[in-house]
């Protein structure tokens, strides 16, 4: 999938990244235009609203449907805004298309779904125009990547790729946790992609969205997709998340935007160390799958089960409590020590098998 980054937005500013910002829903006429013209008033050139919003469960609102297209039409035309909406279905892309909609999105849902993205892709089948690609609800790379593959070919080339969190059952501070590892994999693997963070989707709080949209800058994301909407307390959909205009121009005057131009020469040493410190890992990785083979052959001898659960969770445990001593996340601990766990136990069936 090479060669998919376009110029999707030209003439940014170094302090400011790529955006498209605007209600999570069209509900009304005069709320689009309200919305479109502070929006526009304050530099924002992409003109976001949902038009078709299916709720997780039935009875909520809904969306407006294709009725919103003209009001979508009048913002573009008024405020020089080009126009984006979300589109899950071919008869969707049709309407939108032949609306003059900008820049289409496809949902994380309809991205967990190659039945839905097949129909999407063949729908716009002779259409030049972007479409970005959210990730899929679950934390699923392969997945985001073979959608965005069955859009390219279909012959879009100004393709790029949203990141709005992952659903987990775990309670946590976000509405869909970021697990930035994922965005990050995708880049290295799809580096001419443009990627753009959805903070409000993510933090699902209208107080987490200037946090995220800055780590998302530290981390090089080309953009922001963010839910702004005139009176967020009053909003048809999604309210908690939607900030106003007014807060929208602040988190970005406040945003920090790293230089990606600057020499990397004074960071040779330190990348020295760090390629010192891997390769001393690696050193004690193997030694300690020796030592685990060397388990193994014991517990063969003496017919032991490989598993040893309670000093598993013990280990665990007090290795993640130290990591925190030392200044490292304690999850983060855990993780490593679990694949290190993985390896020895796969080290020892291999001694009781031979």
């Amino acid at each position: 999938m090479e060669n998919l980054r376009p110029i999707l937005f030209a003439g940014l500013t170094p302090r400011r990244p790529a955006l498209i910002a605007g209600p999570c829903s069209a509900e009304t006429e005069e709320q689009v235009m309200a919305a479109a013209r502070a929006l526009a008033a304050r530099g924002v050139r992409i003109f976001r609203a949902g038009l078709w919003k299916p709720r997780t469960k039935p009875g909520g609102f809904e969306g407006v449907g294709a009725a919103g297209l003209p009001w979508l039409a009048r913002a573009k035309r008024e405020t020089g805004l080009r126009i984006a909406t979300e589109a899950a279905t071919a008869e969707h892309v049709a309407a939108a298309c032949a609306a003059g909609v900008d820049l289409l999105w496809i949902g994380a849902r309809t991205t967990a779904n190659p039945f839905a993205v097949q129909e999407i892709a063949d729908a716009l089948r002779g259409h030049d125009i972007p479409v970005l690609v959210k990730n899929p609800v679950s934390p699923d790379l392969e997945l985001w990547i073979g959608a965005l593959q069955r859009i390219r070919n279909a012959g879009i080339r100004r393709l790029g790729a949203i990141h709005r969190g992952f659903s987990t059952a775990d309670r946590s501070l976000y509405r869909n946790t970021p697990q930035w590892s994922i965005p990050i994999e995708l880049h290295r693997r799809l580096p001419e992609l443009p990627l753009f963070c959805d903070p409000s989707h993510i933090g699902g709080r209208r107080e987490l969205i200037a946090p995220l949209c800055q780590q998302a800058m530290d981390l090089g994301f080309d953009g922001l997709i963010v839910e702004a909407h005139c009176s967020p307390d009053e909003a048809w959909s999604d309210r908690a998340q939607q900030i106003t205009p007014e807060a929208l121009d602040e988190i970005l005057r406040r945003l920090v935007i790293r230089r990606t131009t600057a020499t990397t020469e004074s960071l040779d040493e330190l990348r020295r160390e760090i390629d010192e410190c891997d390769d001393e890992l690696l050193e004690l990785l193997a030694r300690r799958m020796r030592i685990s083979r060397r388990i193994g052959q014991y517990k063969r001898e003496h017919s032991m089960p490989v598993l040893q659960t309670l000093r598993y969770d013990e280990l665990l445990a007090r290795r993640a409590a130290e990591a925190e001593k030392l200044g490292m996340d304690g999850a983060f601990m855990r993780a490593v020590l679990q694949a290190i766990h993985e390896e020895s136990v796969r080290q020892q069936m291999e001694v009781l098998g031979e």
